[in-house]
This record gives structure tokens, C-alpha cells and sequence, in this order.
């Protein structure tokens, strides 16, 4: 692991680049279960934006990227690729880190695209909805022992409660799995300013009837997979929004499928990622 841009980065495997972005209060460990499809044939970066994971505590996080925006985000991650001489890799993001995905297609700065659950296609009560159980989450966290986190992870019938929101099969993750992605959220010290900037997130705003907006979509080859289980963006009626917004991506339902997928069908989501990269 190596700290580029404000960023945390972890480099593993060969082939074409791809570079893998976690959500909000996330870290890029959620994307562990998919490593092993992954390494032998790609080239994987696996980033933590500035101000979560493990660069939460950088004094970096507190400078041109740390406003927390998918646009200040967005350009964390290109002066990654850059620093690491890595020219228009294929990107994958989920929750804010699809919206990050999106956001460099959009920009021309991505091979493909592949957003799990992306942020930004919610109505005034989606989002509403969405930073509340997140920040509710982060609170209780905040409030629970670390000790008291790993034993309810533990629990099964303590588990899908606390931990169902953000995924539909929990226990594929483990206990220690599951207490370390709740200690990444509530130690985030960027999760203000992005929930802050959620507020101005709106793909309906940015893009036009057919996908292109400022600089395009409609050029970039997109993969929109979902989780019909998704608590935190919920499948209907957000996946739906995003069709409409992106006509020319393909739109993918992940069956029983949550919010954070990786671990509740790998396979699948490896379908998703190859279909992108395979378009483009």
C-alpha cells in the first residue's frame, strides 16, 4: 500500500488496468472477494479517497480533494493515474465511488465503466433516505465498543440487523470483515464534506435525454449493475432512473443482491465488471 494524491493505493495483478473505488464511509477492502477473478488479469489499483480507509488521518485529505465532491474525487483518482503512469484504465465504483466511475467516463478518463449501485439517481426522499441510514449507522458505531461490534457481527441473528442494510448475505463477509468496514465508517474523516456534497448530486442534472451532457457518457462503454436487494439506494425506483439517464449502458440486476455486493454474489459481479471492459 502506497499513498498517492491524498489517496491510499493498493497495486496487485497484471493485465489492463482497473482501478476500484469504495463508497462513502467505505474502504477499498469491499472489493477483497473479487481479487481472486481478478489479479491474473488485470492490472488491479485498489484506492482509498482521501479521508476514508486508510487515508482517513492524512493531512492531505485536508487539502484540494478533500471538498468531497464526485468532482474533487474524480480528479483524486486522475492525479493517481497519473502519478502511476496509468492511461484511461477501466474504472469500477460502487454507492459514491460509481458516481466517481461515472463521473471520469463522463470525462473521457475511463476505458469502461462499471457502477455498482452509483450514487446520484435518487429523488429528494432517496437521498434523504440514504444519508440518513448511513449517518444513523456511522452514529451507532461511533457509540458501540469495538469489542461489542465484532460480537454482533458474530451473532447470527444480531447480524442481518445491524449489518442487512448495506449487505444482503452478511455472513460471506465474517465477522472481522464486517467490524473492520465499521470502524472504516465511523473513523472516516472525509464522510462530512461527501454527505455535505451528496446534496448537490444529481445526474438528472448533469446529463441530458440521451446519456451525453457536458463531455458524454454515450462514448464510454457502462455497465449499471444493481442489487435488487439494496437497502441503502433501492433497486425501484433508482435503477430505473438510471436507465432512463443512461440509455446507452447496459443495465444489470444483481438478485439478491445488496448494497455492497461483493461478497453476496462474486460471480456475478464479475460478470458485470467483464462485460464492461469487454465493450470497450
Amino acid at each position: 500500500m502506497e499513498i498517492v494524491a491524498g489517496c491510499a493505493v493498493e497495486r496487485t495483478g497484471s493485465g489492463e488496468p482497473l482501478v476500484l473505488l469504495h463508497g462513502i464511509g467505505s474502504r477499498r477492502q469491499i472489493w477483497d472477494p473479487l481479487l481472486p477473478g481478478l489479479t491474473g488479469v488485470r492490472d488491479v489499483v485498489a484506492v482509498d479517497f482521501p479521508g476514508f480507509g486508510a487515508a482517513a488521518d492524512l493531512p492531505s485529505a485536508a487539502g484540494r480533494f478533500a471538498a468531497g465532491s464526485v468532482e474533487a474525487l474524480a480528479d483524486a483518482v486522475e492525479a493517481v493515474c497519473a502519478a502511476l503512469d496509468v492511461d484511461r484504465p477501466h474504472v469500477a465504483g460502487n454507492s459514491m465511488g460509481g458516481a466517481v466511475a461515472l463521473e471520469l467516463g463522463r470525462r473521457g478518463a475511463a476505458r469502461s465503466v462499471t457502477a455498482f449501485s452509483p450514487a446520484g439517481f435518487w429523488g429528494r426522499g432517496g437521498l434523504a433516505w440514504c444519508r440518513g441510514l448511513i449517518t444513523g449507522a456511522r452514529g451507532l458505531g461511533g457509540a458501540v465498543p469495538s469489542g461489542l461490534v465484532r460480537t454482533l457481527a458474530a451473532n447470527p441473528v444480531a447480524r442481518p440487523l445491524v449489518f442487512g442494510p448495506f449487505s444482503a448475505h452478511p455472513r460471506r463477509t465474517g465477522p472481522d470483515g464486517l467490524a473492520a468496514d465499521a470502524a472504516a465508517l465511523v473513523a472516516a474523516s472525509g464522510y462530512a464534506d461527501s454527505a455535505r456534497a451528496f446534496a448537490r448530486l444529481s445526474w438528472a442534472a448533469v446529463l441530458g435525454p440521451d446519456g451525453e451532457g457536458p463531455g458524454g457518457l454515450a462514448r464510454t462503454p457502462v455497465v449499471v449493475a444493481w442489487g435488487t436487494r439494496d437497502l441503502v439506494l433501492p433497486y425501484r425506483p433508482q435503477a430505473g432512473r438510471a436507465r432512463a439517464l443512461l440509455p446507452t449502458a447496459v443495465h444489470v440486476p444483481l438478485p439478491s443482491c445488496g448494497h455492497i455486493p461483493f461478497a453476496d454474489d462474486p460471480q456475478a459481479c464479475l460478470g458485470a465488471l467483464f462485460r464492461a471492459s469487454a465493450r470497450a
